[in-house]
Parts: C-alpha cells; sequence; structure tokens
C-alpha cells in the first residue's frame, strides 16, 4: 500500500516528466520525488513515448539509477545548456526561492539548475512554508580544512551552525566534491535570501550553499484532497 506523502511524489513526478519533450537535454535531480521522475521518465523511454533524451545528472545517487534504468546521460562538462531540469526542494517559499541540500547534492543540483532553459521542482505540500529556515537547516558546503572557520564566520553573522555527521558509520558526511556540510539556523528565518546566499558564498572555504534563488521557473505541488491526489502550480511571475 502506497503512503498519501508518496502518492503526492508520484503524482508532480509524473506531472514533470510531462514537460519533457523529444530530443530535450533533461537535468535529473537528486531526492526521493526526483528518484520517482527519473524512474516515470525511464518508463516513457522504454515504451517509446519519448526519443532521444539525454539525462545530465546532480549526483552520484542520480547517475547510478539512471544508468540502471538506461537513460542516456551526459557529463555537465559536456553541455553547455539543458532545456529542462527537474529537481526536488526541501523548502519552497512563496517567491519561489529555495533550500536544497537535505541529500547534499546542491552544488552540482544548482549548477545544473543555473544552466538549464526552465527549472521545475516537483514537492509535495509539507514543503511549502510562509519563511526560509524556520524548521530546515540551510546547508553550507565547505573544503574539509576550512569548516571550523567558516562555523566562526557564520556566527558572526548570527547562523547557529553544526558538522553534519553520517548515518551508520563514523564521522561527517562526505559529499561528491570530497567536501563536508555545515547545516546552519538562523533564529529567525532567513530575511533576505539573495543577500545571505552572496554573503555566505563569499566566505573564505565555502564552495556553496543550498539557498536556491531565483532559479524556479514553476513549483509543482502534489496535496491529497477528499482522497484524490492533486496537483497545484506555482510559477514565476
Amino acid at each position: 500500500m502506497v503512503d498519501l506523502q508518496t502518492q503526492m511524489k508520484i503524482a508532480v513526478a509524473d506531472a514533470a516528466v510531462e514537460q519533457i519533450e523529444d530530443g530535450m537535454v533533461v537535468g535529473l535531480g537528486s531526492g526521493s520525488t526526483a528518484a520517482l521522475m527519473i524512474k516515470s521518465l525511464a518508463a516513457k523511454i522504454k515504451d517509446g513515448s519519448l526519443k532521444d533524451i539525454v539525462g545530465v545528472t546532480t549526483s552520484f545517487q542520480g547517475e547510478v539509477l539512471a544508468s540502471e534504468l538506461q537513460i542516456p546521460l551526459r557529463a555537465f562538462s559536456a553541455v553547455n545548456t539543458i532545456d529542462i531540469a527537474i529537481d526536488g526542494a526541501d523548502e519552497v517559499d512563496p517567491s519561489l526561492q529555495l533550500i536544497k541540500g537535505g541529500g547534499a547534492c546542491h552544488v552540482q543540483e544548482k549548477l545544473v539548475a543555473s544552466i538549464a532553459e526552465r527549472f521545475v521542482v516537483v514537492v509535495d505540500s509539507t514543503k511549502l512554508v510562509e519563511k526560509l529556515n524556520l524548521n530546515f537547516k540551510l546547508p553550507v558546503e565547505v573544503l574539509p580544512n576550512a569548516w571550523k572557520s567558516v562555523l566562526k564566520k557564520l556566527e558572526d553573522i548570527h547562523g547557529v551552525s553544526e558538522l553534519r555527521m553520517a548515518q551508520k558509520k563514523a564521522g561527517p558526511i562526505v559529499t561528491d566534491q570530497g567536501n563536508l556540510v555545515l547545516d546552519v539556523c538562523f533564529k529567525n528565518g532567513i530575511q533576505n535570501p539573495e543577500d545571505l546566499e552572496n554573503t555566505i558564498n563569499n566566505i573564505p572555504g565555502v564552495l556553496e550553499n543550498g539557498l536556491f534563488v531565483n532559479l524556479a521557473d514553476e513549483v509543482l505541488i502534489g496535496e491529497i484532497k477528499d482522497g484524490i491526489t492533486k496537483i497545484n502550480r506555482l510559477k514565476k511571475n
């Protein structure tokens, strides 16, 4: 029996795949909803509904899944533009600003989103928030030898940080780039995402943070109402 949250994720994943057309280069996101999208895309390629699709993955996890499902892939370094990128998010505010990085893949995710002609975000209704960072910490990827100095600099701008630790293994999470992740909380949430994104990225030792500002073109939101799955859409003004 598929639970309600999974039903919502499947619905938005399928809706996003409906926007893919023959011959497109597609950014394949990371995380549970993006994985469902990759599976939906693979099914359409297999049955001939979509042809000449090339995927660009945002994580090693996504690369493994897409390869297993026989989606043709191309390295990020081998493309100049991406027709559509589809990815999940950990939080979405009313202005379509995002926090991503719960899976520690936000560096490659932001690279792919930044060169996409269209960036579509797929979430369930639990990811909608009035203000970012009140409930979900902001991931900041840092060079391994710089995490303590970055933590101190984040304290200077009133961010409380902790080094993200791995589950089922000793030590911290290590990203696909070989770096560490600080999860940061600002007491009253994030007031100005654009300014904060730039401020954090200017700290020496920071590779990238999980604020995705002015990148999303559309957010597809799955919800269950009266036992029926609905898809709501938020679009950039």
